[in-house]
Order: C-alpha cells, then sequence, then structure tokens
C-alpha cells in the first residue's frame, strides 16, 4: 500500500516510509567507507591519510546539493499541502537545473585551487601529491554528486522513497564493485579508488534525472525551465541549515586535521579517518530520518494540520532516542573489529583508534536529536533558526571544543570536543523548540 505525504503516520508507518531515505543515506556514506579501505589495504598509509586529508574539502564543494534538496523540498512539500502542485513541480524543475550550473562551477573552482588550498592545510611531499591527484578526479564528478545528493530529498517528495533507495544501492554497487577491481585487483592505487567514487556518484546524480524528465508515477516531473527567484531565495534559505551543516562539518574537519598532525601526527589523521566511516555512517541513520520526515513535516504544516504535527515531534523523539542509545552500545562493542578492518596492520595506530573511538561514540547519544532539530525547522520553512542550530552545532560549539580541550587533555581533548559540541547543541534546539511552540502550533 503506497503511503502518502497527507496520510496519518503512525509509528509503524513513519518508520516504513523514512527507511528508504535512511538506508540511502547509509549507502551514500559507504562511498568513503569503501574507498578508506580498499586505500588502506592496498595503497598505502600515506595515501590513506591523504584521502581522510582532503575530504572534508571535496564534502564541502558538494554541500550545495543538500541546500537545494532539503530547502527545496519543504518548499515544494509546502506548495503541494496547499494544493498548488503545478508550481511545486515549476519549483522542482528550475532548482535541478540551476544546481547543474553551480555544480559545474564549483568543480572548476576546486580543480583549479586545489593544489595551494592542501597545502595550506599542511599536506606536502607525497601527502600533497596524492591529495591533488584523488581531489581532482573526484571533482570532475562533483556536478553529479550534488545532483545525488538532491534527489534524495526529492525522491521523497515525490512519494517514491523506495525508487530513491534503488538508486542510491546501485550508485553504492558500483563503488564497491568498481574498488575491489581498481585498487584490490588492478594496481592503480588512489587512482582507481577516484575514478571508483566519481563513477558511482554520476549513477547516483544522472540516472534520476532521466527518470524525472519522463513521464513517471511520481508527484514531480522535469519541465521547462521557468526561472523564479523568489522560490530560489527561499529556497537557499530555508536549505541554509543544511549547507552550513556541511561545510562547517568539513571545515571542521580540516581543523581535526590540524590539531591531530600537531599532537599526534600523520597517525592521529589516520585514527580520526576510521572514526569519521563509522560516524558517517551512524550519523547518516539520523540524517536519513531527518530528510525523510522533513516533506510529511512540511506538507502537513502547508495543510495546517497541527495535531499531525505534534504526533510527528513526539514519535520522532522517541524513534532517535531509541537508535541513539543502540548505536552507542553497538559502537562501543565493535570498536576494535572496527579499527582493525582499517589500520590492523599497525599496532601502535590501532590502540590509538580504539581508545579514541569509545571517547568519540558518546556523541551518538545526542547527535540524533541535534541532526533532526535543525530538519524539523527546515521542514516548517524556518530556515533561520535552522541555520542557527547548524552553525552553533557543527562550527561554533565544536571549533570552541576541539581548539580549547586539547590544552588540558591534548589528544584525549580532541576526541572529546565532537562530545561537547552535540551536547551543547541539544540544549540549544530543546531551547528553540519551545520558544517556537506557540507560533507552528507543534
Amino acid at each position: 500500500m503506497r503511503i502518502r505525504l497527507s496520510d496519518h503516520f503512525t509509528v509503524k508507518k513513519l518508520l516504513k516510509f523514512t527507511l528508504p531515505s535512511i538506508v540511502m543515506m547509509i549507502f551514500t556514506s559507504i562511498y568513503g567507507v569503501v574507498d578508506g579501505f580498499f586505500v588502506s589495504n592496498f595503497a598505502g598509509q600515506v595515501e590513506f591519510t591523504a584521502v581522510n586529508f582532503i575530504m572534508p574539502f571535496l564534502m564541502m564543494l558538494g554541500a550545495v546539493g543538500f541546500m537545494f534538496g532539503t530547502g527545496g523540498s519543504a518548499l515544494v512539500a509546502k506548495t503541494m499541502g496547499e494544493g498548488d502542485r503545478e508550481k511545486a513541480n515549476r519549483i522542482f524543475s528550475m532548482l535541478i537545473y540551476v544546481s547543474i550550473g553551480v555544480g559545474v562551477a564549483i568543480s572548476a573552482v576546486g580543480i583549479v585551487f586545489l593544489r595551494p588550498i592542501a597545502a595550506w592545510l599542511g599536506a606536502e611531499g607525497a601527502l600533497l601529491e596524492n591529495c591533488v591527484t584523488y581531489g581532482r578526479i573526484i571533482l570532475l564528478a562533483n556536478p553529479a554528486f550534488i545532483l545525488q545528493m538532491e534527489f534524495q530529498s526529492f525522491f521523497i517528495t515525490a512519494e517514491k522513497p523506495q525508487l530513491g533507495l534503488f538508486v542510491t544501492v546501485a550508485a553504492g554497487v558500483t563503488n564497491m564493485v568498481l574498488d575491489a577491481v581498481l585498487v584490490g585487483l588492478l594496481p592503480s592505487g588512489i587512482v582507481g579508488a577516484a575514478a571508483a567514487t566519481a563513477l558511482s556518484q554520476v549513477v547516483g546524480g544522472i540516472v534520476p534525472v532521466f527518470y524525472f524528465a519522463r513521464k513517471n508515477s511520481s508527484l514531480l516531473r522535469l519541465g521547462r525551465l521557468h526561472f523564479d527567484g523568489r522560490a530560489l531565495m527561499k529556497t537557499c534559505t530555508n536549505g541554509s541549515s543544511e549547507l552550513m551543516s556541511n561545510i562547517s562539518m568539513s571545515l571542521v574537519g580540516m581543523l581535526y586535521n590540524v590539531q591531530l598532525l600537531k599532537y599526534a601526527g600523520e597517525n592521529g589523521v589516520a585514527a580520526y579517518g576510521v572514526m569519521m566511516y563509522v560516524n558517517m555512517i551512524f550519523i547518516a541513520v539520523f540524517i536519513g530520518y531527518s530528510i525523510g520526515t522533513a516533506p510529511i513535516i512540511g506538507y502537513h504544516y502547508g495543510a495546517q494540520n497541527h495535531t499531525e504535527l505534534r504526533g510527528l515531534l513526539r514519535k520522532s523523539f522517541a524513534i532517535i532516542s531509541v537508535c541513539a542509545v543502540g548505536m552507542l552500545g553497538l559502537s562501543l562493542l565493535l570498536a576494535l573489529p572496527l579499527a582493525e578492518i582499517f589500520v590492523g596492520y599497525d599496532a601502535v595506530l590501532l590502540q590509538m583508534t580504539v581508545e579514541g573511538f569509545r571517547i568519540f561514540a558518546l556523541s551518538f547519544l545526542f547527535a540524533g536529536f541535534a541532526i533532526f532539530f535543525s530538519g524539523f525547522f527546515t521542514a516548517l520553512n524556518d530556515g533561520l533558526t535552522s541555520a542557527i542550530i547548524s552553525f552553533l552545532r557543527t562550527l561554533v560549539f565544536q571549533i570552541a571544543a576541539v581548539l580549547l580541550l586539547p590544552l588540558f587533555w591534548e589528544l584525549d581533548g580532541i576526541w572529546i570536543s565532537i562530545v561537547v559540541a552535540e551536547v551543547m547543541a541539544v540544549l540549544t534546539g530543546l531551547f528553540f523548540l519551545g520558544l517556537k511552540q506557540k507560533k507552528f502550533h507543534y
């Protein structure tokens, strides 16, 4: 039975509707994890460190896809909730075309400035050359990556989350197979890993264009370009929190690398890379849930169904609580075996990774709530509040923590930083939730 945005959502129906988006985000996260596994085990530690070192910058350049996707899907869902499906399709089409142009421009700029930025961050010698090689290949596919991030939200708004999941799985499998062939079997090293990721992003970004460009059974279809500056501005405002979140996480990731080079050398960067791989998969559950619920929240807000909004909020709190506790337990249990997969060849690096991850894992208790708070206000088309929460969570709190705490606890202070930042973000989200209750009637 097809689930519609206008339905009443029980916990079971909410989980069923959001599951595809959760799995989508997990598979998207697997790209970097698979690259890391093959590069670490078949190319070498310097190459593995290079991938981890330059990845935050590459993710920052693709973050605009999250802005167009989350901000645009919130606006499109609200417009459909108001009963104007034709306008919703015009906005959808415009956003896809604009994001392609923006993606091409970002790729060109990124390729030109990749080397000086990597050098400025501290990369030199073989590390610098590997960063540039990997990054330039990835950036060639950046327009497709932006589309892939965008369509992950729009598939849900189009009431086709299963199809979105299929496309994402296809892209993920493409990455895994090509990594196994190009890095595991053929001596192509970091070049093969980059090519595998780039080609998988092409699959994830271009296939949906063909689907939406033809007649289909979803709520959305690509049509002719009708530029709407007001809708574009509203989309950017709505999605600014997700853009800020991704850019901030990338900037903070680069700062973490700088601090880790200072306190632990290249081993610290490698250990942090392993934690980020696990973190990406675990956090993907929360991000996927937030993306999956956003169109539902936006639709019922547009339809002024306040009772359903309140129910969605309460049920989301319960779901996130269960997931948070489960993730903490799972991460503590799997800290050693997961670390062994990536850095089992080096006993010192393995011990550093396991000890750091057991501290880092405490952040999973709080991250899901902070992510949902930001996504909730984006869905309500309150981009400013969402942006404030994201800005504080991913930039202000983390930068302050990672600069100050190592002064007291050195390397352990770096691992504790993310936990402190997430706690502060949850408190901020709860403050705004109480402040805005009368306005949005949830």
